[in-house]
């Protein structure tokens, strides 16, 4: 469980290191730069974000971001597993609309004008500005509500306007099958007694897809809990190619 402990050693500094970067993170921010012609910092952050995906799925979600630790830590009061099937389709419907405004917005501002890393950071709304501790606290506040009041990150499946960045980064990697970091199971191994599923913080069934030799899913934030929860090793983070994947399932059959 050394992996796990570090993971949350990391999600807590996250969280003391989120008031320093959440301009990065902001989608509003996005916004005001594209009225301006204006590419900001958390635009590019967006970008690199997408791009890691194509080789690296979510390990963002699951390693880094401030507000998936946010919740990470809530799981210790509310551990409740979290019914996303449906509530999942949600952050498309925040998502898509406000990609489509700033595409709209920079069309509008006659296109890119300039590149600004620290465009309504700190040469624009500092830090130490009253305003800004507020709206940072408003934030966390009610991404930390929201986690205790549903379930297990349950903002990650719903209201998180960067999932689907890596989401389509996830569904290109697995599609073409080029060699990227997932999930590979043995089904031979497992015993069945879900304790990848009871420990996933995403509320996947994790068993269900060992069953099925399918650990593509792109709810998964390959955080490696049920690599370090599963008693028999039947999971295990891999690096490998679509063929090389063929060849393990081939084996199992």
């Amino acid at each position: 469980m050394n992996r796990q402990k570090a993971r949350l050693a990391l999600a807590i500094g996250m969280v003391f290191l989120f008031p320093l970067i959440y301009y990065y993170l902001s989608p509003y921010v996005i916004i005001m730069g594209a009225t301006a012609g204006i590419i900001a910092g958390d635009a590019i952050v967006f970008a690199g974000l997408f791009v890691s995906s194509l080789f690296l799925g979510r390990v963002w979600c699951g390693w880094i971001c401030p507000a998936g630790a946010i919740q990470e830590l809530c799981i210790k009061v509310n551990s409740k597993r979290f019914n996303g099937k449906k509530c999942n389709l949600v952050k498309y419907f925040i998502w898509a609309p406000w990609l489509s405004l700033t595409i709209v917005l920079f069309i509008q501002a006659g296109g890119v004008k300039s590149v600004d890393l620290f465009y309504q950071t700190w040469n624009g709304i500092s830090i130490q500005n009253v305003a800004s501790a507020i709206m940072f606290a408003v934030i966390a506040g009610s991404i930390a509500v929201f986690s205790l009041a549903t379930g297990r990150r349950a903002a990650c499946h719903t209201i998180c306007w960067m999932a689907p960045f890596m989401i389509a980064g996830t569904k290109i990697k697995n599609g073409i099958g080029y060699p990227s970091l997932h999930l590979e199971a043995d089904k031979s191994l497992c015993v069945e007694c879900k304790q990848c599923s009871n420990h996933c913080p995403m509320s996947l069934n994790v068993n269900e897809m060992v069953q099925n030799k399918s650990m593509a899913n792109t709810e998964c934030i390959l955080c490696g809990s049920c690599v370090d929860t599963c008693p028999k090793k039947a999971i295990k983070f891999s690096f490998s190619g679509l063929r090389e994947r063929l060849k393990v399932n081939l084996s199992t059959v």
